[in-house]
Protein backbone atom coordinates (compact mmCIF):
# COMPACT_ATOMS: atom_id res chain seq x y z
CA UNK A 1 0.00 0.00 0.00
CA UNK A 2 1.09 3.40 -0.55
CA UNK A 3 -0.25 7.01 -0.14
CA UNK A 4 -0.22 9.64 -2.19
CA UNK A 5 -0.40 13.42 -0.20
CA UNK A 6 -3.26 15.56 -2.04
CA UNK A 7 -4.42 18.56 -0.85
CA UNK A 8 -7.32 17.68 1.50
CA UNK A 9 -6.92 14.07 1.38
CA UNK A 10 -4.87 10.97 0.92
CA UNK A 11 -5.30 8.89 -1.69
CA UNK A 12 -5.01 5.30 -1.48
CA UNK A 13 -3.96 3.00 -3.85
CA UNK A 14 -3.95 -0.50 -2.43
CA UNK A 15 -1.43 -2.53 -4.67
CA UNK A 16 -1.46 -6.26 -5.56
CA UNK A 17 0.58 -8.36 -3.26
CA UNK A 18 1.37 -12.03 -2.33
CA UNK A 19 -1.84 -13.39 -1.07
CA UNK A 20 -1.45 -14.87 2.26
CA UNK A 21 -3.85 -15.32 4.60
CA UNK A 22 -4.78 -13.14 7.62
CA UNK A 23 -3.06 -13.73 10.63
CA UNK A 24 -3.79 -15.59 13.34
CA UNK A 25 -6.83 -13.47 15.13
CA UNK A 26 -6.08 -11.69 18.50
CA UNK A 27 -8.36 -11.82 21.51
CA UNK A 28 -9.98 -8.37 20.70
CA UNK A 29 -11.17 -10.05 17.28
CA UNK A 30 -13.88 -12.28 19.04
CA UNK A 31 -15.55 -8.97 20.78
CA UNK A 32 -19.39 -8.68 20.66
CA UNK A 33 -18.38 -5.49 18.96
CA UNK A 34 -17.03 -6.38 15.89
CA UNK A 35 -19.56 -8.63 14.77
CA UNK A 36 -20.00 -6.79 11.65
CA UNK A 37 -16.95 -8.01 10.81
CA UNK A 38 -16.58 -11.42 12.20
CA UNK A 39 -19.95 -11.97 9.97
CA UNK A 40 -18.40 -10.55 6.70
CA UNK A 41 -15.38 -12.02 7.07
CA UNK A 42 -16.72 -15.05 7.62
CA UNK A 43 -18.89 -14.72 4.24
CA UNK A 44 -15.57 -14.08 2.50
CA UNK A 45 -13.76 -17.33 3.69
CA UNK A 46 -16.31 -18.75 1.39
CA UNK A 47 -14.20 -16.87 -1.87
CA UNK A 48 -11.37 -18.15 -3.02
CA UNK A 49 -8.05 -16.03 -3.02
CA UNK A 50 -8.77 -12.34 -2.82
CA UNK A 51 -6.34 -11.69 0.03
CA UNK A 52 -6.02 -8.62 -0.66
CA UNK A 53 -9.61 -7.84 -0.85
CA UNK A 54 -10.13 -9.71 2.44
CA UNK A 55 -7.71 -6.85 4.00
CA UNK A 56 -9.15 -3.93 2.69
CA UNK A 57 -12.62 -4.92 3.72
CA UNK A 58 -11.02 -4.95 7.13
CA UNK A 59 -9.66 -1.44 7.02
CA UNK A 60 -12.83 -0.18 5.66
CA UNK A 61 -14.09 -1.49 9.21
CA UNK A 62 -11.58 -0.74 10.92
CA UNK A 63 -11.91 3.32 9.78
CA UNK A 64 -15.23 3.66 10.31
CA UNK A 65 -15.11 1.70 13.87
CA UNK A 66 -12.28 4.01 15.36
CA UNK A 67 -14.09 7.09 13.48
CA UNK A 68 -17.37 6.16 15.82
CA UNK A 69 -15.48 6.34 18.48
CA UNK A 70 -13.14 9.78 17.72
CA UNK A 71 -16.81 11.40 17.53
CA UNK A 72 -18.07 9.61 20.65
CA UNK A 73 -14.97 11.43 22.49
CA UNK A 74 -15.82 14.81 21.35
CA UNK A 75 -13.49 14.43 18.05
CA UNK A 76 -14.69 16.53 15.08
CA UNK A 77 -14.50 14.32 12.31
CA UNK A 78 -15.30 15.13 8.65
CA UNK A 79 -17.54 12.69 6.86
CA UNK A 80 -15.43 10.88 4.73
CA UNK A 81 -15.06 10.15 0.48
CA UNK A 82 -15.48 6.49 0.44
CA UNK A 83 -15.92 6.29 -3.95
CA UNK A 84 -13.83 3.55 -5.05
CA UNK A 85 -12.27 2.68 -8.11
CA UNK A 86 -11.87 -1.03 -8.70
CA UNK A 87 -9.66 -2.35 -11.70
CA UNK A 88 -8.95 -6.00 -13.11
CA UNK A 89 -9.71 -8.47 -15.64
CA UNK A 90 -13.04 -9.95 -16.28
CA UNK A 91 -14.51 -12.83 -13.74
CA UNK A 92 -12.05 -11.31 -10.65
CA UNK A 93 -14.78 -10.53 -8.24
CA UNK A 94 -15.22 -6.88 -8.93
CA UNK A 95 -18.88 -7.47 -8.64
CA UNK A 96 -19.11 -9.50 -5.50
CA UNK A 97 -16.71 -7.59 -3.85
CA UNK A 98 -18.97 -4.15 -4.31
CA UNK A 99 -21.68 -6.13 -2.74
CA UNK A 100 -19.89 -7.20 0.12
CA UNK A 101 -18.68 -3.71 1.01
CA UNK A 102 -21.72 -2.18 0.36
CA UNK A 103 -23.61 -4.95 2.73
CA UNK A 104 -20.63 -3.99 5.21
CA UNK A 105 -21.36 -0.19 4.82
CA UNK A 106 -25.55 -0.46 5.81
CA UNK A 107 -25.05 -2.87 8.83
CA UNK A 108 -22.40 -0.29 10.32
CA UNK A 109 -24.91 2.86 9.56
CA UNK A 110 -22.22 4.79 7.03
CA UNK A 111 -25.09 4.94 4.89
CA UNK A 112 -28.44 6.17 5.53
CA UNK A 113 -30.16 3.59 3.42
CA UNK A 114 -27.32 1.17 2.26
CA UNK A 115 -28.95 -0.06 -0.68
CA UNK A 116 -26.97 -1.51 -3.99
CA UNK A 117 -27.94 -0.47 -6.97
CA UNK A 118 -25.77 -2.25 -10.16
CA UNK A 119 -25.73 0.13 -13.11
CA UNK A 120 -24.59 -0.31 -16.84
CA UNK A 121 -24.08 2.57 -19.77
CA UNK A 122 -27.59 2.26 -20.65
CA UNK A 123 -28.82 3.42 -17.69
CA UNK A 124 -26.66 6.55 -17.48
CA UNK A 125 -26.46 7.45 -21.24
CA UNK A 126 -29.56 8.98 -23.02
CA UNK A 127 -30.60 9.89 -27.06
CA UNK A 128 -30.61 13.34 -27.29
CA UNK A 129 -28.79 16.86 -25.47
CA UNK A 130 -29.75 17.52 -22.06
CA UNK A 131 -31.33 13.63 -21.63
CA UNK A 132 -27.84 12.28 -20.24
CA UNK A 133 -27.72 14.60 -17.56
CA UNK A 134 -31.05 14.25 -16.28
CA UNK A 135 -31.12 10.48 -16.70
CA UNK A 136 -27.39 10.67 -14.87
CA UNK A 137 -28.86 12.85 -12.01
CA UNK A 138 -31.95 10.81 -11.48
CA UNK A 139 -29.54 7.44 -11.10
CA UNK A 140 -27.74 9.95 -8.35
CA UNK A 141 -31.13 10.54 -6.36
CA UNK A 142 -31.93 7.03 -6.47
CA UNK A 143 -28.74 5.71 -4.88
CA UNK A 144 -28.51 8.76 -2.29
CA UNK A 145 -28.08 6.85 0.97
CA UNK A 146 -26.36 3.90 -0.42
CA UNK A 147 -24.36 2.20 -3.00
CA UNK A 148 -23.76 2.94 -7.11
CA UNK A 149 -21.69 0.36 -8.81
CA UNK A 150 -21.12 1.08 -12.68
CA UNK A 151 -19.21 -1.92 -14.29
CA UNK A 152 -17.39 -1.59 -17.59
CA UNK A 153 -17.80 2.17 -16.33
CA UNK A 154 -14.92 2.93 -19.45
CA UNK A 155 -17.59 2.54 -21.89
CA UNK A 156 -19.01 5.34 -20.99
CA UNK A 157 -16.72 6.94 -22.95
CA UNK A 158 -17.03 4.78 -25.91
CA UNK A 159 -18.41 6.41 -29.34
CA UNK A 160 -16.10 9.46 -29.41
CA UNK A 161 -15.85 13.42 -28.82
CA UNK A 162 -20.04 13.22 -30.03
CA UNK A 163 -21.01 10.49 -28.13
CA UNK A 164 -23.56 11.38 -24.91
CA UNK A 165 -21.29 9.31 -22.96
CA UNK A 166 -18.89 11.92 -22.05
CA UNK A 167 -21.74 14.32 -20.64
CA UNK A 168 -22.76 11.23 -18.44
CA UNK A 169 -19.09 11.62 -17.06
CA UNK A 170 -19.20 15.40 -16.36
CA UNK A 171 -22.51 15.20 -14.63
CA UNK A 172 -21.63 11.81 -12.24
CA UNK A 173 -18.61 14.32 -11.04
CA UNK A 174 -20.54 17.02 -10.16
CA UNK A 175 -22.97 15.02 -8.64
CA UNK A 176 -20.22 13.47 -6.32
CA UNK A 177 -19.24 17.05 -5.77
CA UNK A 178 -22.95 17.67 -4.38
CA UNK A 179 -23.38 14.88 -2.41
CA UNK A 180 -20.08 14.07 -1.13
CA UNK A 181 -20.86 12.16 1.78
CA UNK A 182 -24.62 10.92 0.81
CA UNK A 183 -23.61 8.16 -1.39
CA UNK A 184 -20.72 5.69 -2.68
CA UNK A 185 -20.04 5.17 -6.08
CA UNK A 186 -17.73 2.03 -6.93
CA UNK A 187 -16.46 2.39 -10.61
CA UNK A 188 -15.17 -1.02 -12.19
CA UNK A 189 -13.57 -2.25 -15.43
CA UNK A 190 -10.59 -3.38 -16.93
CA UNK A 191 -7.04 -1.76 -15.94
CA UNK A 192 -6.04 -0.67 -19.57
CA UNK A 193 -9.36 0.77 -20.11
CA UNK A 194 -10.30 2.33 -16.83
CA UNK A 195 -6.54 4.42 -16.91
CA UNK A 196 -7.66 6.12 -20.39
CA UNK A 197 -11.25 6.73 -19.04
CA UNK A 198 -9.58 8.60 -15.86
CA UNK A 199 -7.82 11.19 -18.07
CA UNK A 200 -11.66 12.30 -19.54
CA UNK A 201 -12.13 14.53 -16.54
CA UNK A 202 -9.93 16.08 -14.97
CA UNK A 203 -11.76 15.77 -11.65
CA UNK A 204 -11.97 12.46 -12.03
CA UNK A 205 -9.10 10.49 -10.62
CA UNK A 206 -9.06 13.05 -7.49
CA UNK A 207 -12.57 11.88 -6.44
CA UNK A 208 -12.18 8.14 -5.66
CA UNK A 209 -9.31 7.99 -2.66
CA UNK A 210 -10.01 3.94 -2.47
CA UNK A 211 -8.37 2.42 -5.39
CA UNK A 212 -7.77 -1.29 -5.39
CA UNK A 213 -6.55 -3.58 -8.28
CA UNK A 214 -7.83 -7.54 -8.90
CA UNK A 215 -5.22 -9.18 -9.75
CA UNK A 216 -6.28 -12.83 -12.20
CA UNK A 217 -6.40 -15.95 -10.13
CA UNK A 218 -3.48 -18.28 -10.67
CA UNK A 219 -4.23 -21.97 -11.65
CA UNK A 220 -4.19 -23.40 -8.48
CA UNK A 221 -6.63 -20.82 -7.12
CA UNK A 222 -9.01 -21.49 -10.31
CA UNK A 223 -8.71 -25.13 -9.91
CA UNK A 224 -10.48 -24.31 -6.23
CA UNK A 225 -12.96 -22.46 -7.81
CA UNK A 226 -13.78 -25.13 -10.30
CA UNK A 227 -14.36 -27.86 -7.66
CA UNK A 228 -16.39 -25.05 -4.96
CA UNK A 229 -18.60 -24.77 -8.66
CA UNK A 230 -19.21 -28.62 -9.01
CA UNK A 231 -20.20 -29.44 -5.43
CA UNK A 232 -22.40 -26.17 -6.01
CA UNK A 233 -23.97 -27.75 -8.69
CA UNK A 234 -23.87 -31.35 -6.69
CA UNK A 235 -21.11 -32.83 -8.95
CA UNK A 236 -17.54 -33.78 -8.08
CA UNK A 237 -14.12 -34.32 -9.44
CA UNK A 238 -12.44 -37.24 -10.05
CA UNK A 239 -8.81 -36.96 -8.91
CA UNK A 240 -7.50 -38.39 -11.45
CA UNK A 241 -8.86 -35.36 -13.69
CA UNK A 242 -7.12 -33.01 -11.39
CA UNK A 243 -4.30 -32.90 -13.72
CA UNK A 244 -6.17 -33.12 -16.67
CA UNK A 245 -8.64 -29.95 -15.41
CA UNK A 246 -5.36 -27.86 -14.20
CA UNK A 247 -3.40 -28.31 -17.47
CA UNK A 248 -6.69 -26.96 -19.65
CA UNK A 249 -6.92 -24.63 -16.99
CA UNK A 250 -3.34 -23.12 -17.73
CA UNK A 251 -3.71 -23.66 -21.39
CA UNK A 252 -6.96 -21.72 -21.75
CA UNK A 253 -5.06 -18.71 -19.48
CA UNK A 254 -2.25 -18.71 -22.06
CA UNK A 255 -4.62 -18.59 -25.04
CA UNK A 256 -6.98 -15.97 -24.28
CA UNK A 257 -4.22 -13.57 -22.27
CA UNK A 258 -5.91 -11.02 -20.86
CA UNK A 259 -9.61 -12.20 -22.84
CA UNK A 260 -9.26 -14.72 -20.35
CA UNK A 261 -12.56 -14.66 -17.91
CA UNK A 262 -11.12 -15.88 -14.94
CA UNK A 263 -13.97 -17.33 -12.81
CA UNK A 264 -16.69 -17.17 -15.18
CA UNK A 265 -14.31 -19.12 -17.96
CA UNK A 266 -14.30 -21.91 -15.03
CA UNK A 267 -17.74 -22.01 -14.32
CA UNK A 268 -18.24 -22.27 -18.30
CA UNK A 269 -15.94 -25.29 -17.81
CA UNK A 270 -17.82 -27.04 -15.36
CA UNK A 271 -20.75 -26.85 -17.29
CA UNK A 272 -19.52 -28.24 -20.29
CA UNK A 273 -18.05 -30.72 -18.55
CA UNK A 274 -21.19 -32.03 -17.47
CA UNK A 275 -23.20 -31.76 -20.77
CA UNK A 276 -19.74 -34.37 -21.62
CA UNK A 277 -20.71 -36.66 -18.42
CA UNK A 278 -24.63 -36.20 -19.69
CA UNK A 279 -23.63 -38.00 -23.11
CA UNK A 280 -21.07 -40.55 -21.42
CA UNK A 281 -23.56 -41.98 -19.10
CA UNK A 282 -26.43 -41.82 -21.48
CA UNK A 283 -24.72 -44.88 -23.07
CA UNK A 284 -24.82 -46.66 -20.05
CA UNK A 285 -27.83 -48.69 -18.72
CA UNK A 286 -27.10 -48.31 -14.94
CA UNK A 287 -26.21 -45.36 -13.14
CA UNK A 288 -25.06 -45.20 -9.51
CA UNK A 289 -25.09 -42.36 -7.43
CA UNK A 290 -21.50 -41.69 -7.77
CA UNK A 291 -21.69 -42.07 -11.33
CA UNK A 292 -24.42 -39.64 -11.58
CA UNK A 293 -21.84 -37.08 -9.67
CA UNK A 294 -18.24 -37.98 -10.89
CA UNK A 295 -16.59 -35.84 -13.52
CA UNK A 296 -14.41 -37.58 -14.99
CA UNK A 297 -10.75 -36.77 -16.87
CA UNK A 298 -12.27 -37.18 -20.22
CA UNK A 299 -15.47 -34.78 -19.73
CA UNK A 300 -13.01 -32.22 -19.65
CA UNK A 301 -10.97 -33.16 -22.79
CA UNK A 302 -13.13 -30.64 -24.18
CA UNK A 303 -14.32 -30.00 -27.74
CA UNK A 304 -13.41 -26.70 -29.36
Amino acid sequence: MKQINQPGRIHVVFQPKEKTPLAAEPEWYRHPAHEVLLDIEKEMEQLIGLADLKILVRELYATAYINQKRIEAGIQAKGQMLHMLFTGNPGTGKTTAARIIASMFKRLRILEKGHFIEAERADLVGEYIGHTAQKTRDLVKKALGGVLFIDEAYSLARGGEKDFGKEAIDTLVKQMEDHQNDFILILAGYPREMAHFLTLNPGLQSRFPITHHFADYTVDELYQIAEQSAHEKWYDIDSAAKPILMEKIAEEKRKQGFRFANGRNIRTMIEKAARKQAIRLMKQTMHSKKDLRLLKGEDFELSK
